[in-house]
């Protein structure tokens, strides 16, 4: 793996050299666009709106538009000069508990590992934090912006997973969201033996992205000049009207497949 970004981890007054790395990466196909006349590929041009001209990468430069027409060029020492320290420093603030954390705040995951002799202060972090049973939370800026995220121990890694800020959070005020309804008691105690017989070990290797691989089928039969396999049905609409019956078919339905 390649480290994103390298710097240190400040804990009180310690800073211990780290190398930051994703976590996830994404496994989903690619397309390229054609022309649909002769199947030649195409590209995005980055032309001035000014002259017509396609202008070569070297040539471009960032600006932030002040004013309608007015633009502030900034430099990659700009972006540095505003806060050095922040864009080398992962910096702890706070200790708080992970339950305390809104979970629709999480973000994105990114590895920790120790630099050249930071074995031991890593060390020493990642168990404090285990035997405490809490996490950290930090201040950091990658990709020319500050984010917040939560340092926390995983297994012998220190991960850190960056956060929402709660203003990026949408309020669901606008949704019609009912409080509550007309339900009995029945209905409800029949929905808990559902979800109880369908409660098991949550085990993430048994899910993967199955409409992916279907689309990879479809493409491979293509390729073969093949007539793609027949779509699958389009789910149809539940009778809401009788949820006490559509939850009893439910139950009947899981215990015929695990009898």
């Amino acid at each position: 793996m390649r480290a994103l970004w390298t710097g240190a981890l400040s804990f009180g007054l310690i800073n211990i050299p780290i190398r930051l790395f994703s976590a996830t990466e994404d496994h989903g196909l690619s397309f390229n666009m054609l022309h649909k006349k002769d199947l030649s590929p195409i590209r995005f041009a980055r032309i001035c709106k000014v002259d017509g001209k396609e202008i070569p990468y070297e040539d471009i430069v960032k600006g932030y538009e002040y004013e309608k027409g007015d633009f502030v060029v900034l430099t990659d020492e700009d972006f540095k000069r505003a806060d050095v320290r922040k864009t080398k420093l992962i910096d702890i603030v706070d200790f708080t508990y992970a339950s305390e954390i809104d979970p629709i705040l999480f973000e994105k995951p990114y590895y920790l590992e120790p630099g050249k002799g930071a074995s031991k202060a890593y060390v020493i972090l990642r168990e404090a934090l285990k035997k405490s049973k809490k996490v950290a939370i930090a201040k950091y800026v990658l990709h020319n912006r500050e984010h917040i995220g939560v340092v926390m121990p995983h297994d012998n890694l220190l991960i850190l997973d960056q956060l929402r800020y709660e203003s990026e959070i949408r309020s669901p005020k606008s949704l019609d969201i009912p409080k509550e309804a007309m339900t009995t008691s029945k209905e409800v105690t029949m929905a808990l033996k559902l979800i109880e017989h369908l409660t098991t070990h949550f085990k993430p290797k048994q899910y993967h992205d199955t409409y992916t691989e279907e689309l990879q089928k479809i493409i491979d039969e293509k390729a073969h000049g093949k007539k793609p396999h027949k779509k699958g049905k389009e789910p149809k609409i539940t009778d809401l009207q009788d949820i006490m019956g559509m939850l009893k078919k439910s139950l009947e339905k899981h215990h015929k497949k695990t009898a």
